[in-house]
């Protein structure tokens, strides 16, 4: 159905005893078909201070996309700017191929003033949620309106993790110069060590290994006692073959959180890869059940049983293990 069906369906619905509810339905069909048109959003608006009940209802418990689309607008309007994003947000990153943010009431300065730089950054991730493919110069296109929200956000409320959550999607969009600067701006106003995070990815995306060390060796120095930082750094020197020293990382990351499963887990198979050591490798088919992402698991058993003299029967149970069995 046309843009111009759609609003014609719903003015009728809306204006000559139809259903209002449906009426929204319509709307928000047109506001898919060009979300920069400001004629649907006027006369949601001016549905909702006809019907406000009916319009309410319509979206009270969303479980279908044009409900988020029209909840994101009525948001807007009742002044809730970081639910607005938010909502908005998340309708970008399940449909990524609509230029969402193009929507008028998403560039007004109303919008730009109250939204909070946290509740950008909640928003901002959201769009990341089903990670949707967003490095074309078409969907960068259809995000620039997005990306002109997080400059004016950053410049009037600089808040340095909140700058380095929206500088993910910079990244993901292959805008990765602009999410080393905003990293950048970041540290100007607090060093902070998710930053170093979002930089240390950033570095990597480009394939700078020395750069990504060095960022998560920053953040490690600002946060010593996170010990995911002390397993994403063993993770990128058993990429290079250094597992002595995988090994060493993980083991300080068990001095601040000694149960990990796949703390335990990674260190089990570096020192088993290091040392050609059979009870660490032991150790690794013990903990790998439990360790919950499938890949990592086997990742870690891939790089044990490459490990110096290790018995052939070990070997097997790693295999199959390693295959599901």
């Amino acid at each position: 159905m046309s843009k111009s069906a759609s609003l014609a369906i719903a003015r009728v619905m809306a204006h000559c005893g139809g259903a209002p509810g449906d009426a929204v339905k319509y709307l928000a069909q047109a506001i898919a078909q060009s979300p920069e048109n400001a004629e649907p959003y006027e006369l949601l608006a001016e549905l909702r201070r006809e019907s406000p009940d009916e319009v309410a209802r319509s979206v009270a418990a969303p479980n279908n996309l044009w409900q988020f689309v029209v909840g994101a607008y009525l948001r807007f309007l009742d002044g809730d700017m970081n639910q607005a994003a938010q909502a908005l947000g998340s309708v970008i990153g399940y449909r990524p191929d609509v230029a969402w943010a193009s929507a008028p009431w998403f560039g007004d300065e109303r919008f730009l003033e109250a939204v909070t730089a946290a509740g950008l950054a909640d928003a901002t991730l959201n769009i990341t949620d089903y990670g949707p493919e967003l490095s074309s110069d078409a969907a960068r296109d259809r995000l620039r309106p997005w990306f002109r929200a997080i400059d004016v956000v950053c410049d009037r409320e600089p808040v340095a993790e909140a700058m380095a959550r929206m500088a993910i999607l910079l990244r993901i969009c292959g805008r990765t110069d602009a999410s080393l600067a905003l990293c950048d701006r970041a540290d100007s106003v607090e060093r902070v060590s998710f930053a170093e995070v979002v930089r240390a990815g950033t570095w990597r995306r480009l394939g700078d290994r020395r750069q990504t060390a060095a960022a998560f060796r920053r953040a490690l120095e600002l946060d010593p006692t996170n010990w995911s930082l002390y397993l994403d750094l063993a993770d990128l020197m058993a990429e290079d073959g250094n597992f002595a020293e995988a090994a060493d990382l993980v083991h300080r990351g068990l001095e601040h959180e000694p149960e990990d499963v796949t703390l335990r887990a990674a260190g089990a198979a570096y020192q088993a890869r290091a040392e050609g050591s059979v009870t660490h490798l032991d150790l690794l088919l013990e903990l790998a059940p439990e360790v919950p992402h499938a890949g990592y698991r086997n990742g870690l058993i891939e790089y044990a049983v490459g490990g110096p003299s290790l018995p052939a029967d070990r070997i097997t149970a790693a295999r199959r293990l390693q295959a599901g069995n």
